[in-house]
């Protein structure tokens, strides 16, 4: 990986340009709920940190994430990779507490007006879930991302896990 990471410039936030101001280090501010899918309502926060790479001019990026979670810190990484005749990204998630683990299927999707929205369909506790991304509020210095699942299709969504991003000096 290279040393460190120049962001892009550019607040063009479509195709292969939308994760673009993502480029670089970042500090991590996170919400997630404490237990996902179980109708929970307690919410626990933590802190960490976010080095995002590009890749192949720019069709693919690399993050590397540190989560200080209250039970202990653990790493993973995300690598989203965009198909210029679908117009969409993709992301797939690697979690470092299961190096040898399948890779979650990736959500596929785009950014429309400044949004991205981002579904797969997998598989939790042994039932099917559609899953949501959406990242929103990307600027040069900050940017927030959201995670949803829905046990029903989509029809009801249940928001779990929220990050909000702001760049490393």
């Amino acid at each position: 990986m290279p040393s460190k990471p120049q962001p892009t410039q550019s607040a063009n936030l479509t195709g292969a340009h939308a994760f673009d101001l993502r480029v670089g280090r970042w500090t991590a501010h996170h919400r997630r709920l404490k237990e996902r899918l179980a109708g929970s309502h307690e919410w626990i926060e933590f802190d960490g940190a976010q080095t995002i790479w590009p890749l192949i001019d720019g069709l693919a990026n690399v993050d590397e994430n540190l989560f200080k979670m209250p039970a202990g810190e653990f790493g993973g990484v995300t690598l989203r990779s965009y198909d210029p005749k679908t117009g969409q990204w993709a992301i797939r998630w690697l979690d470092g507490r299961d190096p040898f683990g399948a890779l979650d299927p990736p959500v596929k999707g785009r950014f429309e007006h400044g949004v991205g929205t981002f579904y797969a369909d997998e598989t939790i506790n042994g039932k099917p879930v559609r899953v949501r991304f959406i990242w929103s509020r990307i600027t040069p210095t900050s940017a927030h991302w959201e995670q949803s699942f829905s046990p029903d299709g989509g029809q009801t969504w249940e928001t779990n896990w929220i990050t909000d991003f702001q760049r490393a000096t």
